[in-house]
């Protein structure tokens, strides 16, 4: 049910506009003044605001520009009198969703809520949108990926502050985004700042801004970062790269939310949600006295950890699809899977930059490949060597056909079937079907072999040892 705020310091305009509404089907609350109107606002979920102009106190125009940095998201209907319509045109001109001028009829103030409601509901089918994106932007199935998920949704919509923790390359970014986009904070900036690329002599004004004269060069004043990102979410990316000196400043900014520009004496006042990311352990940083103990306490309120590529390989077929549907659109390319071979390569590869690394990696070899089908062939030369758990060859098997009946994993499990009976098949063939030495080849006891066999309709009198 839509929350209607009805504000007028007229009894019985208040008490009519509440009973138009309640028969619409919504639910209404009232205020006396625009003062009022902020507390309900601050108590409870407002969806639309229907205000008198001109109220003691605080008057519509007051409220409207409190609120549009506040609560940008409500939309604002002012009510004017015939005398005071240039002042609710202006009210409009600075974010106001519609003016309806009394006397009104009940049918004006019907279809103005009804508009402004509508309006309300596209914006969060909107939202959802760009959360879902967000969201499906971060691949994987695996059992870490589901916690980190988990912690998104719960900690999304939240002021809590967030440290995101993993190597170089697993995505941190990605999450800084889904918890933005997750958030009431949505409508506002989303304002990303790599630590490690600032030179320390201009961090504080990089964060925090400066005034006009505050150094040689400074002919204008500047917003910093935490300006800039009012309302809405900070992201410090590898923040172990602040200075310690200017560690300090960063915690006050946090603990009170107000902070000075460089050469400036004014303290200015910024609602800002912060999100920060390391790929350093910050308890060792803080060990050794490169962090502040402090700071990494009101950093690390709420923890999520990215593992690394080589943690998740089950999670390598998905993100391997994703980039070859990407990067096919992309290049105007038409890359339909890779073989087995090539598959087994990437889940054994290291990949020390992780997730970063493999997108690169398939970005090239689409860029370079003319094969609808990629092989070992498309790939660097220093990845191709066998990996020490695969001592036979093994033929190239389509890891994701075209298949219209069958899933993913049905797919999986068919294809690894074939792979089996293949190895399987050679190496009886290599031993002259003794099962012993066959087992010991293929590196798994003779009673895993012989099940194996079994199932895949190999055993037969000419298996037995000789």
């Amino acid at each position: 049910m839509f929350h209607i705020l009805v504000v007028d310091d007229e009894a019985n305009l208040r008490k009519v506009l509440a009973t138009i509404l309640r028969k619409q089907g919504y639910e209404v609350s009232l205020a006396a003044h625009g003062e009022e109107a902020l507390a309900l606002v601050q108590k409870s979920k407002v969806d639309v605001i229907v205000t008198d102009l001109v109220m003691p106190k605080l008057g519509g125009m007051e409220l409207l520009k409190t609120l549009a940095q506040t609560h940008p998201e409500i939309p604002i209907i002012m009510i004017t009198a015939h005398g005071t319509v240039d002042s609710a045109v202006e009210a409009i001109k600075r974010g106001a969703f519609d003016y309806i001028t009394k006397p009104f009829e009940q049918s004006e103030i019907q279809s103005v809520v009804e508009k402004a409601a509508k309006t309300v509901q596209a914006n969060k089918k909107n939202v959802h949108a760009d959360w879902l994106r967000s969201r499906s932007a971060i691949i994987g199935n695996s059992p870490q990926m589901q916690e980190v998920f988990r912690l998104i949704d719960k900690v999304a919509n939240t002021p809590s502050t967030v440290l995101i923790t993993g190597e170089s390359g697993t995505g941190k970014e990605l999450v800084a985004t889904a918890l933005h986009q997750g958030s009431s904070r949505h409508p506002q900036p989303l304002i990303k700042i790599n630590c490690a690329a600032i030179p320390k002599d201009l961090m504080e004004s990089e964060l925090f801004g400066y005034e006009r004269g505050a150094f040689t060069g400074a002919v204008n004043s500047k917003p910093g970062r935490f300006e800039l990102a009012e309302g809405g979410t900070l992201f410090l990316d590898e923040i172990s790269e602040i200075p310690v000196e200017m560690q300090v400043k960063l915690l006050r900014a946090l603990q009170e939310c107000a902070f000075e520009r460089v050469g400036g004496i004014k303290t200015t006042r910024v609602d800002v949600r912060l999100v920060a990311a390391s790929n350093r352990n910050l308890e060792k940083e803080v060990e050794t006295g490169r962090f502040r103990k402090d700071l990494f306490y009101r950093l690390n309120v709420v923890p999520i950890h990215l593992p690394s590529l080589r943690e998740r390989k089950d999670d390598i077929p998905s993100l391997v699809n994703h980039f070859i549907e990407k990067y096919n659109h992309r290049l105007h390319k038409n890359v339909e899977n890779l073989s087995l071979e090539a598959l087994s390569m990437l889940q054994n590869w290291p990949w020390p930059g992780n997730i970063r690394e493999l997108e690169n990696l398939m970005e090239r070899v689409l860029v370079l490949t003319e094969a609808t089908q990629l092989s070992l062939a498309d790939f660097p030369e220093n990845m191709r060597s066998p990996p020490p758990s695969s001592p036979l060859p093994v033929d190239e098997i389509t890891l994701v056909p075209q298949l219209k009946d069958a899933s993913f994993k049905d797919i999986v499990r068919m294809k690894s079937a074939e792979v089996e009976r293949e190895l399987i098949a050679q190496a009886l063939e290599e031993t002259k079907g003794n099962v012993t030495r066959t087992a010991k080849l293929l590196q798994i006891s003779r009673k895993s072999l012989q099940t194996k066999m079994k199932e895949l309709g190999l055993r037969d009198e000419n298996n037995e040892d000789t």
